[in-house]
């Protein structure tokens, strides 16, 4: 799974300017005032070849009664159970406070990696003022100035120390790997463990108590996959719009990797906007997905009852039509054997390539049947297509004039491509070039 970092610290020591200086976008809240992030935000970013999504976070005011502070320190503690690095942050100008020794206990507890950063050390001659952080133990303090984009790059490459080591690609080429992801509670790691016929996973009725993503190898049929379950919480938390915020930001780092995407829904339920969005993410990464509606014994059915559920995804998941549903039960074990050849037929489409010679046959023959549109009576005239890459496939369309091809006619050509060479349960991306 992609890395997951969280940014953590007391109030106003610089959280939000370094999460921006990271990622190179403003998307915190940034002022002087005390406690201006409320909430965790997310985001992907990169250094060298690392990929990573980080996590920034409100200040911790632990010691504090009010309704806010706690809220931020409970969302806080969400974020470090996800990471698989924690970046605590403290002033380097003001020393350190009682505030930042509570929090140094707590993330002593956590077990995890710890990257004690001191910030807002804007001179070399200030840096005698950070060794006094050796003493909340949690090893060698790194002095930056995120203000002034100074020693990031150190802190990043220590950052980045802490990731796992992935096996070489060549290692695990003729493994296919499978994020199962969804909403808290929809059946997860029961899918996987009812696969495994073994309890490799924590499973409970209380949502997100999976504590840590769990990669599972599997052989069947002479396929190996590798299974990723994305990591849950581990305490019970009385917000539930943190355990979805947090489920998604574990959903993302585990598509990151994938070469399939499992969406599990649960068939009690109503499809909510938690699910299009996990859904969402698969999509737009370019991941071949498949969407898989669990519990779907414990649903009271009649000879519609399963017509109706697929229309309901079609339309609230309509950018993954190209999605095959499957209707299971972890419990049972129904139609749980239809996921592996689903898993197979999906991962063969999305490395499928096709003949730029068969290509061409297909799109003029599409031009024939729907001429190119014109707009301002300028024809738009299309040339050539081939195709560039795989997972997903992906197509470069040489025309006259790029804005003259509108979405309609682009999904005109796509809808031809699928009926001509299937493509099941893979997206299709489209480059448009002017031939000049």
């Amino acid at each position: 799974m992609q890395p997951v970092v969280a940014v953590v610290g007391r109030p106003n020591v610089g959280k939000s300017t370094l999460f921006n200086r990271i990622v190179g976008a403003r998307l915190s809240i940034v002022e002087d005032t005390p406690g201006v992030t409320r909430d965790r935000l997310y985001a992907e970013a990169t250094w060298l070849r690392h990929k990573f999504t980080i996590i920034d976070t409100g200040g911790l005011d632990i010691g504090s009664e009010e309704y806010i502070p706690q809220q931020i320190l409970r969302q806080a503690q969400l974020a470090i159970d996800t990471a698989d690095v924690v970046v605590f942050v403290v002033d380097g100008k003001a020393g350190i406070v009682e505030g930042d020794l509570d929090a140094a206990n707590i993330l002593r507890r956590s077990g995890k990696p710890i990257v004690l950063v001191v910030n807002k050390m804007d001179a070399v001659k200030q840096e005698g003022l950070m060794y006094e952080f050796y003493s909340l133990g949690l090893g060698e303090p790194v002095p930056v100035s995120a203000a002034n984009m100074l020693g990031l790059g150190d802190m990043l490459d220590v950052i980045c120390g802490h990731f796992p080591v992935e096996a070489d690609d060549d290692d695990e080429e003729e493994i296919i790997k499978v994020a199962i992801v969804g909403k808290p509670n929809a059946g997860k790691s029961s899918i996987i463990n009812k696969i495994l016929g073994e309890e490799r996973v924590i499973v409970s009725n209380v949502p997100g108590t999976t504590r840590d993503a769990v990669n599972t190898y599997y052989e069947k049929d002479g396929q190996k996959y590798m299974f990723i379950d994305t990591a849950g919480i581990r305490r019970k938390s009385k917000v539930t719009e943190n355990i979805e915020r947090y489920s998604l930001v574990r959903a993302m780092a585990a598509v990151e990797r994938c070469d399939v995407a499992v969406v599990v829904i649960s068939a009690e339920e109503h499809i909510t906007d938690q699910d299009t969005k996990i859904a969402g993410i698969a999509h737009e990464k370019g991941k071949a997905g498949i969407v898989a509606v669990n519990k779907w014994d414990a649903v009271e059915k009649d000879h519609k009852t399963m017509t109706k559920y697929t229309a309901k995804i079609e339309t609230e998941l309509k950018y993954m039509a190209y999605a095959p549903k499957l209707y299971i039960s972890a419990l049972t074990g129904q139609r749980l054997n239809n996921l592996f050849e689903e898993i197979k037929i999906v991962n063969q489409n999305a490395n499928l390539r096709i003949q730029t010679g068969i290509l061409n046959e297909v799109l003029i023959e599409a031009m024939a049947m729907h001429q190119p549109p014109s707009v301002k009576g300028v024809p738009l005239r299309i040339y050539y297509i081939t195709q560039v890459s795989v997972k997903p496939p992906t197509f470069i369309l040489f025309v006259n004039n790029s804005e003259l091809l509108h979405f309609s006619y682009r999904r005109y050509i796509e809808n031809q491509i699928r009926q001509n060479f299937g493509f099941k349960g893979t997206p299709i991306h489209f480059i448009v070039r002017n031939r000049n």
